[in-house]
This record gives structure tokens, sequence and C-alpha cells, in this order.
């Protein structure tokens, strides 16, 4: 059984996580989304929140699983018995930093694997730091983000934690 971790901070998600979600589920027998939790940076959402939001927003993808993790990717992926790493490229910017992740991930576990995918066009733009900016700014950005984290990040809910 192929199994991909599909790893980040996904801080908010959005469509074009997705979009490198539902491909992945279309060539691995199970996808994990794993939100990893780092201790030295304070989220804008909570891990909690975020794996709740993930989980509401891939109900419909029969091979994708949520989870959380601390410490190295690799070595959940080890734990998990994960046989791909999968990284999201938007733009040609993003592939000098993704190389070197894939290339020291192998250097620590040859045997796991990193495919990158790609976005499609509409979603080159898109990241949870411009999703953050528009929010904090009053913007529009239902067009960005699964329709779960919309209804919370807009709803009275969210405004009641900032």
């Amino acid at each position: 059984m192929k199994i991909a971790i599909y790893p980040g901070s996904f801080d908010p998600i959005t469509n074009g996580h997705l979009d490198i979600l539902k491909n992945a589920a279309g060539i691995f027998d199970k996808v994990i989304i794993a939100v990893a939790h780092n201790g030295a940076k304070k989220g804008f959402l909570s891990v909690e929140k975020r794996v709740e939001l993930i989980k509401k927003s891939v109900s419909a993808i029969q091979n994708v699983e949520v989870d959380s993790f601390e410490g190295l990717t690799i070595e959940y992926a080890k734990k998990i018995g994960a046989n791909v790493l999968i990284r999201g490229l938007r733009a040609v910017s993003d592939f000098e930093y993704e190389m070197q992740l894939s290339q020291t991930n192998s250097a620590l576990c040859d045997e796991i694997k990193t495919v990158f995918l790609t976005t499609k066009p509409e979603f080159n733009f898109i990241s949870s730091s411009n999703i953050k900016e528009i929010l904090n700014n009053g913007g529009d950005i239902s067009k960005f983000v699964p329709d779960p984290v919309f209804e919370f990040l807009t709803g009275k809910d969210f405004k009641n934690v900032i």
C-alpha cells in the first residue's frame, strides 16, 4: 500500500492546498494530511482548530486522513509507515527551498521519497500568508479557502477569539 504524507502548517488550509491534496489522493492509496506543530512559532489558528477545519474540508475525499505531529516530518513518516512525502509547488520560486528540503529528507531516510505536485494556475498565488493579510484587512477570502474555513474565519466564533 502506497501511503503518502502531505505535511505542512496549513494555517489556514487554502484551495491551493486542496488542489494538491486531490491530485495526491488520485495517485496514492492513502494520503495523510499532517499538520505540523511547531512550538517555536505561534500559529494563526491552533493546531487543533486547523485539524478540525481540514477534516471538514476533506470529508468527501475517501482515502484522505488528517493528523498532526511534532518533530521531524521524516520521523513521523517512518512512524506511520509512509512511503512518500508530498510537496506542493506554486511557482518556480518554491522549487529551490523544496529541493533542499527533499534532499535533506533523503539524506535522513532514502527509502521515503518526495513527490512534487503543482497546483492549477488559478491557485499559484494563494498562500496562507496571503489569506491572513486579506482577512486582517477586511477583504473577501471566500474564493481562496474551502467553505468550512471561510465560515469559521468570518463567523462570530472566530471574531470572539481575536
